[in-house]
């Protein structure tokens, strides 16, 4: 355990990004399942419309830092292509 004020500052700095990171990084995950099941359904409009709210979830993370830009677009990628494939 940390001895100096300013360390165990940044502990407590540190346990407080951490749970925010994670529950932004499981808010994507939910929102990224509502696609792919909307894709396995075979609901091309249930999927469009997830895909809209997952990429805006995705850009959020993103703009938060919590994904590096390049790892968001790949992930909006690879679900806006699994999308097209369905028509």
């Amino acid at each position: 355990m940390a001895n100096i004020k300013s360390a165990k500052k940044r502990i407590l700095v540190i346990e407080t990004k951490t749970a925010r990171n994670k529950a932004i990084k499981s808010k994507v995950k939910t929102y990224i399942k509502k696609v792919h099941a909307a894709i396995a359904s075979g609901d091309q409009v249930a999927a469009q419309a997830a895909l809209v709210a997952a990429t805006s979830e995705i850009d959020k993370a993103c703009s938060k830092g919590v994904y590096h830009k390049n790892n968001a677009s790949r992930k909006v990628a690879r679900l806006a292509a699994a999308v097209n494939k369905m028509a």
